[in-house]
């Protein structure tokens, strides 16, 4: 199993960024996905979940109505579109998922917001 992150990057607040994670090693197409993120002397916290089929689960209060996750099981891939970023926003993103009762996590992508 392999999560590969990518897309983080520095923006200012108000803009935008898209993550994207590739996946392969397992059928991407039969497991939810989840997003987390960890900020510099913070704990790990979930961003957004969703199922196999495409359907969002959930997400964080402090991102909703301003993140979006979705995948497409053609490409492995899910991916986390970010809009009007808050410097709070700034932290490691991880990809993650359950197989079979074990925890897969990418190495993550650093996204910074400052001005």
């Amino acid at each position: 199993v392999q999560l590969v992150e990518s897309g983080g990057g520095s923006v200012q607040p108000g803009g935008s960024l898209r993550l994207s994670c590739a996946a392969s090693g397992f059928i991407f197409s039969s497991f939810a996905m989840t997003w987390f993120r960890q900020a510099p002397g913070k704990e790990r916290e979930l961003v957004a979940r969703i199922n196999s089929a495409g359907a969002p689960l959930n997400y964080a209060d402090s991102v909703k109505g301003r993140f979006t996750i979705s995948r497409d099981n053609a490409k492995n891939t899910v991916y986390l579109e970010m809009n009007s970023l808050k410097p709070e926003d700034t932290a490691v993103y991880y990809c993650y998922t359950r197989l079979y009762g074990s925890n897969y996590w990418g190495k993550g992508t650093l996204v910074t917001v400052s001005s």
